[in-house]
This record gives C-alpha cells, sequence and structure tokens, in this order.
C-alpha cells in the first residue's frame, strides 16, 4: 500500500534546507573527512519520531531523530551502490545510548515484537536485558516542546580519520542556545511540526555539531549502552549548523524528504561506521530503503543540494564559498 513508510522514524516533522559549516580553527587531530577547516556545505535535515506508528501524537513521549544530509561532499563513500554520491549522512537520535547492545539481541526484540501471539509480544522487552529496558524506558519517555530545541547523539561510535592515527569518536548536534519552550497544554497531535514552523517562520535556527573522542579503553567501541561521559571524553565543537528562515510544510518539500534514505554507511571511509550495531544497520539500511522505494514507485537519487521549492516565503538561500 502506498505511501510504503520507513519501518522506523516514518513520522516526519520536516525536512528542511540547512547549512554546515566547519570550524576555521579546528585543531589537526580532528581536520578529516568533511571536517575541512573552514568548509562549508548545503545540507537537507530530516526530523522525526521514532516510534513505528506515524499517526502516533507528538505529546506520547518517544525517541527523536535528526538526520543530516551534506550534500557537494567531494570523495569515494563507502557504499559501493552510491559510490560516487556527493553527499555524507550523519544519524542522530535524542538520548546518548542506545538500548540493544549486539545484533542478537536485538534480533530478538524485533521477532518478539512484531509477532502474532500477544504473550510473545509482550514479552518483547525482556530481550534486552536490565539495562537494555532502563536505557528504552527511558528513551520513549521523553517529551520535548520541539525539535529545534532538543539534543541529539550519534550514540554508536564511528572512525575520525584513516590509517594509525585515526581514532573511535561519537557525534552530538546541540542547540545553539539552551533556552526551551514550554510544551502546550492542549498539544495538538503534531504540535513538534507546528513548533519548527513558527520558529522557522520568524528567523534561523542553529545547532552546534560536536565530536567526542574516545577517551578510554572502557568506552566500548561494541557495547551502545554505555555511555561516553562528558566529564571524562569532553565534546568539541566541529561546525555549525544554520537552519535559515524558511517555509517547509510544502507538499514538494515532504514529497522530496519522505524519497530520501539516510544510513551511517553513506559516508567517506574517514567516518566509518564502527561496533556491532553499526554493522547490522549497513544491511538492514540499504534493503528496507530499496524496497520502500521499490513499493512507492520511487527512484532512490541524492540530492545535489540544489533544490527549490515554491514558498510564500522569499528565497533565503546562502552563498556557500
Amino acid at each position: 500500500m502506498r505511501p510504503a513508510r520507513r519501518d522506523a522514524h516514518p513520522k516526519s516533522h520536516g525536512c528542511v534546507r540547512a547549512e554546515f559549516r566547519v570550524e576555521a580553527d579546528l585543531p589537526e587531530r580532528l581536520a578529516h573527512g568533511v571536517f575541512v577547516p573552514g568548509a562549508a556545505y548545503s545540507a537537507w535535515i530530516r526530523f522525526s519520531n521514532g516510534n513505528g506508528d506515524a499517526t502516533r501524537p507528538d505529546i506520547r513521549g518517544d525517541a527523536r531523530g535528526m538526520a543530516i544530509k551534506l550534500t557537494g561532499v567531494p570523495g569515494e563513500k563507502l557504499l559501493p551502490s552510491e559510490r560516487d554520491a556527493t553527499t555524507q549522512d550523519f544519524i542522530l537520535i535524542s538520548n546518548p545510548t542506545f538500548f540493544a547492545d549486539d545484533p542478537a539481541r536485538y534480533a530478538t526484540l524485533i521477532e518478539r515484537g512484531t509477532s502474532k501471539n500477544p504473550l510473545v509480544a509482550a514479552s518483547a522487552p525482556l530481550a534486552l536485558g536490565w539495562k537494555g529496558m532502563m536505557i528504552a524506558r527511558k528513551m520513549v519517555a521523553k517529551k520535548i516542546s520541539s525539535p529545534l530545541e532538543t539534543r541529539y547523539w550519534s550514540t554508536v561510535p564511528f572512525s575520525l580519520g584513516s590509517g594509525p592515527d585515526r581514532q573511535a569518536v561519537k557525534y552530538s548536534a546541540r542547540p545553539c542556545t539552551p533556552e526551551t519552550a514550554p510544551i502546550p497544554t492542549k498539544p495538538g497531535p503534531d504540535y513538534l511540526r507546528e513548533a519548527m514552523a513558527r520558529t522557522l517562520a520568524a528567523g534561523d535556527a542553529c545547532f552546534d555539531f560536536l565530536v567526542q573522542p574516545r577517551a578510554g579503553a572502557w568506552m566500548s567501541v561494541e557495547d551502545s549502552r554505555i555511555e561516553w561521559t562528558e566529564l571524562d571524553a569532553p565534546f568539541v565543537k566541529v561546525a555549525t549548523i544554520t537552519i535559515p528562515r524558511q517555509v517547509f510544510s510544502t507538499p514538494a518539500q515532504d514529497a522530496f524528504g519522505e524519497h530520501l534514505s539516510f544510513t551511517p554507511w553513506h559516508a567517506l571511509p574517514e567516518h566509518r561506521p564502527l561496533g556491532g550495531m553499526n554493522r547490522v544497520r549497513r544491511d538492514v539500511y540499504e534493503a528496507v530503503s530499496a524496497l520502500r522505494h521499490e513499493l512507492n514507485g520511487a527512484e532512490r537519487r541524492e540530492p545535489s543540494g540544489d533544490e527549490l521549492f515554491p514558498s510564500p516565503l522569499p528565497p533565503q538561500r546562502r552563498q556557500l564559498p
């Protein structure tokens, strides 16, 4: 049945145009891949809810997603099917850790959760173990006032650089200002999209994009349930994400966002995903995206960054150097 939606994060709050500008004075140890000091990239960012029910009201707690796609990125990419694409993805959610620590445990969760036997389905959380259940409970209990006022994390690690000097890192996107608006007293089912629309109709929004270098062997690369605490491993700002004033809630731009695919493996070798959960994501994300596009009769195509959509606001595109 069309439209076929994503199996996870199907409800989009909006797909917005953005600019990703790397710090000019970036330390040499962090200047790898797209992190070229002073470089700027146009980008598309999709904000979403994690729950598989796209009709679920926003006021119900959930994990929120921020999927970033940089455009104009030269260099050969990791995925053979998109080797020559000029884009780079970063996928973040609103929690610093993930509830599953290995592919087998995650597979058991999905198998039980999709069972037609209600007793089996009810036992699905037990597959995560006590620690995983507590993380999942925290993730799905969180309520936010706006996707533009929320912090996001990669939860899983990535390589930064190549060769003997490469290091394991995690990513985070933090709103430039800590202020948050109150959640509406009587929120509508799509109040997060409405909050984004109000903010971007009035002006720009921005995030600091941060890198957290691994500081010790106890910071597990394989177990995504273990948080790399900021006290032990501080985050370092590497770029500023600016989301300019715009109207994004148009049929054409919504359709464009739905056709986009995001995967942590759509990346330069200097940003290679690490750990078991990332290895699973490589095949699963690719297969799900291919099936979704096939069911929708849509072409899988990476954006150029030059896409234009009719908008009630005058164009505000920034010229990148």
